[in-house]
């Protein structure tokens, strides 16, 4: 199975950016985390890809998901 090119954008207080982390985590599925609230540029870019400002913005691949789904994350990780 080829590994996916996951990236996070959360912040450090948001609970829905933990759980989605928590559940790539318990898949043993890596992810590259970005800490919007840390980062401004960061936070630009996200907004441009996903028209959000709320997180966790999550890119799997090049699609967006906004929120944490998880169903609609596991359509996107098979």
């Amino acid at each position: 199975m080829t590994p996916h090119n996951i990236t996070i954008y959360s912040t450090a207080t948001c609970p829905y950016c933990k759980m989605a982390k928590q559940y790539l985590q318990s898949k043993n599925i890596p992810y590259r985390d970005i800490d919007v609230g840390e980062d401004e540029q960061a936070a630009q870019e996200m907004i441009r890809k996903s028209g959000q400002m709320g997180v966790p913005v999550i890119e799997v691949d090049g699609k967006i998901l906004t929120g944490f789904q998880q169903s609609a994350l596991d359509k996107l990780l098979t």
